[in-house]
């Protein structure tokens, strides 16, 4: 069983091998590992989610939002979901290479985690995972996605505040992901600003929000990642919307949202696959075969 006053005194210590022990024990369901996260008594600091298409930054500008961080003497975790690997099923840790400055400091806690083929872009584990980060000392917590599309949204449902990362070439895909995507973000991000018609692509953005006005609206802010341009604004955005958060209701519906994907995850685990996939072999051939009254059978 692991002790979460163990894994504090490691984070406080910049050891991670208890809470690396930890967090592979709950993403394999270990025994003991429900009772463990009951036992769990999160703070509020923010989760900051950070998604958007493949190549657009996303790894580069948590690579400089860290270094404020850690400069201003934070801790920081970040959960980063890679693709599955198709030989050993584990994450292919594309994002550990690009943070490679970070994965050793005492300040700074990064974690490849394998989608494993959930959808949504996430880890399933992920809720799991994050509240045990704000149990242990961290003081920010960042998921990066897998490079998502319009359907892949899940991540609004986990965090705090969801950063949509962009580059000016984008024009295209936001018109397609506007019912989607889109809708989540509660930071636009521009990256990679110095590049041609960067401006005229802020614009349209800006003009987007403005058509569909609310009174949560999100910012957009124009970055160069890699040469840490815009990383001071950004932070300002993040910390101004989580301040707002604690105002308003809407710290409500996210724990409703984390609610009902607990509840989800328990019903799934409660259903027997293997006796359905050989009821079905027996069954879908069937000339009177109805996929919902085989469904009806396992509610």
């Amino acid at each position: 069983m692991h002790s979460i006053s163990d894994i504090k005194q490691g984070v406080i210590k910049g050891d991670f091998l208890t809470l690396a022990k930890a967090i592979s024990w709950i993403e394999n369901n270990g025994e003991g590992a429900t009772t463990f996260l009951q036992e769990l008594l999160p703070n509020s600091i923010p989760i900051i989610g950070v998604t958007g298409p493949p190549g657009a930054g996303k790894s580069t500008l948590i690579n400089a939002l860290i270094a404020n961080w850690v400069n201003d003497a934070k801790k920081v975790a970040v959960l980063s979901v890679d693709p599955s690997s198709p030989f050993h099923q584990g994450a292919i840790l594309g994002d550990r290479i690009r943070m490679k400055d970070w994965y050793l400091h005492p300040q700074v806690y990064i974690r490849s985690l394998a989608a494993r083929g959930h959808l949504g872009g996430l880890n399933s584990a992920m809720l799991s995972l994050t509240t045990l980060m704000q149990s242990v000392g961290f003081d920010y917590i960042i998921v990066e996605t897998v490079g998502v599309g319009q359907s892949e949204v899940e991540i609004a449902s986990l965090a705090d505040t969801t950063v949509v990362v962009l580059v000016p070439e984008a024009g295209d895909e936001v018109q397609m992901m506007k019912s989607g995507l889109m809708e989540i973000a509660n930071v636009f991000v521009v990256n990679k600003s110095d590049r041609p018609n960067a401006q005229t692509f802020v614009n349209h953005l800006n003009q987007m929000i403005l058509e569909n006005a609310s009174a949560s609206a999100p910012q957009v802010i124009s970055t160069i990642a890699t040469e840490k341009v815009g990383i001071p604004e950004l932070q300002l955005a993040i910390e101004q919307h989580h301040e707002s958060l604690s105002i308003g209701g809407n710290k409500k519906e996210i724990f409703l949202n984390k609610v009902m994907q607990l509840i989800l995850a328990h019903k799934m685990n409660q259903v027997e696959v293997n006796k359905i996939k050989t009821k079905l072999e027996l069954e879908y051939n069937k000339s009177n075969f109805n996929i919902f009254k085989f469904a009806q059978e396992f509610y």
